[in-house]
């Protein structure tokens, strides 16, 4: 758009000196640069296809399953014809034995350098004995897996060439707009190269299917075995991995969702790389913030990422606890949980980032040195357990309160240090049941003050109310997780 607003600028100080013809000719210049920016629609995509087919893959898996077990051989009169047929059908043992069969699944995929990376979709290789490669003229090889990402479902092959092949890269999936032209190329429903064409319907899509969900939402046909398949600009770049339909049917009906290349590109750079991904790590449990929430809080915005849990780790030696907000990561405002998982998973292991948190009402900047997420996951998680039947009970807001005694502390696998009241039973009218609060919680605070008692938490909830306070923010765990949560105290 700057030149155009040099252009008029340019105009307006010369236009008294300018003869009609001129004028007409920078009007016309001017309609043509906007008309150039808007990025009509092509009259064809034939030579785009033709460019860039020759870099897209069909995939074909083979996957060993062991197969049902057989029912019982029928009792046959020994000696008799059918006597060695029976034996072979039923597997000549007693009950039956399961049988091993090979199953073959389709999926898309494209070259990203001449000597022979592949990237496709996790799914379309998943357990797969044999991976089979068929290029576009007709060729095909066994491809080796050299990495996965299950969190984004992406895979890197590598496959033996004798020749260069040819290759496609990846364009910035943020500079693509809603309206923009795309081209998918692909092998729907295993009838081979195929190539669809549409706009990108929407962006940030997220299909709740990981924590790293940034679709590109399109209406260009995408069909089963499409999967792993790139979709390209009209520049010839891949800004996504076709990955999922939603469809009553099973077919395309114009909503097909890829992966967008801002995501991609990082996996794949990490698994040629390191043959995993490295992501970074805070080491802290956060929630997004709700409206009850952010009045308990102060803050004029329920914006941010709450933390409601701070285990060992990167977040607790750098001093973020239990209760701040944060809003901003490393010169990123945080929107929600969300943005502030992906802004910490694209960030490298190591990295010393600056997170600006909310606390008591004001802000303060502390430096984290990220850790690893794939080395914290491997850390067991404290199972879940059953609260006891009968125990001492108190009634707040829907919910049947229980003091921490011996045997409550064994039910919930519960240090001797651990302090708080635990949730009996819930009303599943009350708003604590619309908030999610379950038998088995545990209330660790009220009100951003530690609950010990029952008379404890009672007398919070009754000061509350008599200050006219419209919300209370309760600090709740189960089992190794704890998260925030803001009850209405409107009824």
């Amino acid at each position: 758009m700057k030149p155009i607003a040099i252009s008029k600028i340019i105009f307006t100080q010369h236009v008294r000196s300018m003869t009609i013809s001129t004028f007409v000719t920078i009007v016309l210049l001017l309609a043509q640069a906007i008309a150039g920016h808007a990025r009509g629609a092509p009259e064809s995509f034939a030579d785009l296809a033709e460019k860039l087919s020759p870099s897209v893959v069909n995939i074909t898996t083979t996957t060993t399953i062991e197969g049902a077990v057989n029912q019982p051989m029928p009792q046959i009169p020994k000696g008799s014809p059918f006597e060695d047929l029976f034996k072979d059908f039923f597997n000549n043992g007693p009950g039956g034995k399961s049988r091993q069969r090979k199953s073959s699944a389709l999926g898309s995929g494209f070259i990203i350098s001449a000597d022979g990376y592949i990237v496709t979709n996790n799914h379309v290789i998943d357990k797969a004995d044999e991976i089979v490669i068929e290029f576009f003229d007709g060729n095909k090889l066994v491809a080796k897996l050299m990495g996965r990402d299950p969190k984004t479902d992406i895979a890197l092959l590598k496959v033996e060439a004798t020749v260069p092949l040819p290759f496609v890269g990846f364009g910035d999936s943020d500079i693509d707009r809603v309206g923009d032209w795309v081209m998918a190329i692909g092998n729907p429903l295993g009838q081979g190269f195929s190539v669809s064409a549409g706009i990108i319907s929407a962006r940030n899509r997220t299909l709740r299917s990981g924590p790293y969900d940034d679709f590109i939402q399109t209406d260009a046909a995408i069909n089963r075995g499409n999967s792993g398949g790139p979709l390209f600009n009209m520049n010839g770049e891949v800004i996504g991995v076709n990955t999922a339909i939603i469809s009553p049917n099973g077919g395309s009906i114009g909503l097909g969702f890829s992966m967008s290349s801002k995501v991609v590109s990082r996996v794949v750079k990490q698994l040629q790389e390191f043959g995993e991904t490295r992501r970074g790590w805070l080491g802290v449990q956060i929630q997004d913030i709700d409206a009850d929430m952010a009045e308990a809080l102060g803050l004029k915005t329920a914006a941010g990422a709450m933390v409601s849990g701070v285990p060992a780790g990167p977040g607790a030696d750098a001093g973020i606890i239990t209760g701040d907000v944060i809003i901003s990561f490393d010169g990123v405002k945080v929107e929600d949980t969300r943005g502030l998982v992906g802004a910490v998973g694209n960030a490298d292991v190591g990295k010393v980032v600056r997170v600006i948190i909310y606390r008591n009402g004001k802000t303060q900047t502390i430096k984290v040195t990220l850790g690893q997420r794939e080395v914290a996951e491997k850390v067991a998680v404290i199972p879940e357990v059953e609260v006891p039947k009968k125990i001492k009970e108190a009634e707040e807001m829907g919910m049947k309160l229980i003091a921490l005694t011996e045997e409550v502390r064994a039910k919930l696998n519960l240090s001797d240090e651990a302090t708080g009241v635990a949730v009996f039973a819930v009303d599943e009218t009350s708003d604590a049941f619309e908030k999610g609060i379950r038998a088995g919680d545990l209330i660790i605070e009220a009100g951003q003050v530690k609950v010990i008692s029952l008379e404890d938490i009672t007398s919070i909830f009754k000061e509350a109310i008599k200050v006219g306070r419209k919300s209370i923010l309760l600090l709740v765990a189960k089992g190794d997780k704890s998260r925030f949560v803001g009850l209405s105290l409107n009824d």
